[in-house]
């Protein structure tokens, strides 16, 4: 009878009720550091304490520290708690992201085409303004009860005068620090050799967890790997699926 107890005690069930217990424990925590530190944080919902927590795998003062990096960066940045169009007219006009569809699991589906991003044409800031005005925008977009979103980066036709290492640094960091436990998966195609260059240099900027999420795919293997995760009514026409693309700014 002993061994028994033991093992129920011990089951997988009873392991994911203890985690998610102390999760919730240290939620709460979380929330009165905060609000002790700054009382608008009452207005910050659970769900959003919770992906700050999760990104700094439950440790409550980490949590905390980066969260109120990310309330005094959002204040500065998006002082208007929107980014306008007038502000990234150059990145705009260079047509390279899209918004169509959702995967099985629900998270919405953008499309950046790496072969239409100049960096000259706006520089690094109007960069960075362009990120948090489409990451917002797909933010946006997800479901109740899903908090991701998946990205499809199509590198057919990168070149050199696509490269920019700035522009990519910027996106990892925005990403990771803003907008933590966001990404659910970034599918890589259409790679030609010279992007495994700039891959190099970028990657040991990705921290681990992020890593995990991005899938090189090969090209004859593209079809079928996209639909493993995305139906084909939700999967744009020119990956085979039944979908129009549609301009970021126009979703």
């Amino acid at each position: 009878m002993e061994e028994e107890e033991e093992e129920i005690f011990h089951s997988p069930e009873a392991e994911r009720d203890e985690k998610a217990d102390d999760e919730k424990r240290k939620l709460r925590l979380m929330r009165a550091t905060l609000e002790a530190k700054d009382l608008s944080c009452k207005d910050t919902d659970d769900l959003t304490l919770r992906r700050f927590l999760r990104a700094r795998d439950l440790d409550v003062e980490k949590a905390s520290t980066m969260f109120m990096k990310y309330l005094a960066w959002r204040r500065t940045f998006v002082p208007k708690g929107y980014i306008s169009e007038s502000e990234i007219t150059n990145d705009i006009a260079q047509n390279k992201m899209f918004m169509q569809g959702r995967d099985k699991a629900g998270r919405p589906i953008a499309v950046v085409f790496g072969s239409r991003h100049f960096a000259s044409k706006g520089g690094v800031d109007e960069f960075r303004r362009f990120l948090v005005f489409a990451l917002d925008r797909l933010c946006s977009r997800i479901p109740d009860g899903q908090e991701k979103f998946t990205i499809i980066g199509d590198i057919q036709g990168y070149g050199y005068c696509n490269s920019d290492v700035r522009g990519v640094l910027a996106a990892i960091s925005i990403l990771q620090e803003y907008y933590p436990e966001r990404l659910g998966k970034v599918y890589v195609i259409h790679v030609p050799y010279i992007f495994m260059t700039l891959w190099k240099i970028v990657s040991p900027f990705i921290d681990k967890n992020t890593r995990k999420k991005i899938v090189f795919v090969e090209n004859k293997r593209l079809r079928a790997t996209l639909l493993e995760d995305i139906d084909e009514s939700q999967l744009p026409e020119v990956y085979g699926g039944k979908l129009q693309l549609i301009p970021i700014q126009s979703g």
